[in-house]
């Protein structure tokens, strides 16, 4: 599934990052902690060039523990791995810090991101200097939830689905510092199916956008794989689905979704699936795990 998702307000969002991005000291840029790789923009990578980063991996509480630890280490060692283009850096896009956040504890954000700016960004001396840092990450993976979550009130308006901030919004924390909240952006085109089949499931993607079941395939296939326990659990199974395909239909009987006739409604099976995943129902998931750690196999994806 390639996908070409560029309306307008992302390309006036661009335009803004860009003209923002020189007068910024600290980006703190938020991944979605269950498929952090698919949700690094590299657009954003591009504008920002040198400028060191904070790696946000958010709705950490979502994301299977052990896989966010192990992009934890993941970062760090990226960080730490010498960088051809400046030498002695910590990575090709400059300083990069990592860490794993969730919506359940905003005093931990509230903490640790103000802090970590600090270590990051160059030394501030005389009246009205203020470490400057902007938000920036792709749509849906919770930006305003984190800037409210600093400004502890609601500054920013914030919903599970995407596009929901349409304009840049500044705000100046308790410690001084000012940060930038900017709408979700998303490449122009996304060209890696297996990336974008993981921003359909997680909800980065419109659902106007998708076919919904075809992304409920793959989710169903890389569920049974990687977390067959949790379907067995949620879904009540007496034994775990051959395919992807038998996995759905099996949802779809058990959740009453059929047709006159008694055939299964495969779309509604499907939002079913999709919409467990986002809402955290079936458990602590990941949709990607970092090189060298890999994913049971076995089980085919589709019929």
């Amino acid at each position: 599934m390639s996908i070409q998702w560029y309306p307008g307000h992302m390309t006036k969002a661009r335009r803004t990052i860009a003209e923002s991005m020189p007068a910024q000291d600290v980006i703190i840029e938020v991944l979605d902690a269950r498929m952090p790789l698919a949700s690094e923009n590299p657009v954003l990578a591009e504008l920002r060039g040198q400028k060191p980063c904070i790696k946000v991996l958010n709705k950490s509480d979502l994301a299977d523990p052990a896989v966010t630890t192990a992009w934890l280490r993941h970062f760090e060692a990226e960080r730490a791995a010498p960088s051809d283009e400046a030498p002695g850096d910590a990575s090709p896009g400059g300083k990069v810090l990592a860490i794993a956040i969730s919506a359940s504890q905003p005093g931990e954000a509230r903490r640790r991101i103000p802090e970590l700016c600090k270590r990051l960004a160059p030394p501030k001396n005389g009246p009205g200097k203020v470490v400057r840092a902007m938000i920036v990450g792709i749509p849906n993976v919770g930006k305003s939830t984190l800037i409210n979550a600093l400004m502890e009130r609601k500054v920013a308006k914030v919903g599970d689905e995407p596009a929901v901030t349409k304009s840049q919004q500044l705000v100046t924390l308790k410690t001084g510092m000012a940060i930038s909240d900017n709408p979700g952006i998303l490449w122009p085109k996304i060209d890696d199916e297996a990336a974008s089949f993981r921003l359909a499931v997680g909800g980065a993607i419109p659902d106007t956008a998708i076919d919904y079941q075809s992304v409920a395939l793959f989710a169903a296939g890389y569920f049974l794989r990687r977390y067959p326990e949790l379907l067995v659990a949620r879904y009540k199974l007496k034994e775990l689905p051959e395919t992807a395909a038998a996995l759905i239909e099996e949802i779809g009987r058990r959740r009453g979704c059929l047709r006159s006739g008694g055939a299964v409604d495969l779309h509604k099976a499907s939002d079913i699936l999709v919409h467990d995943f986002r809402a955290g129902r079936l458990g602590r998931v990941s949709l990607e795990e970092p090189p060298g750690l890999e994913a049971p196999s076995g089980i085919e994806e589709s019929a």
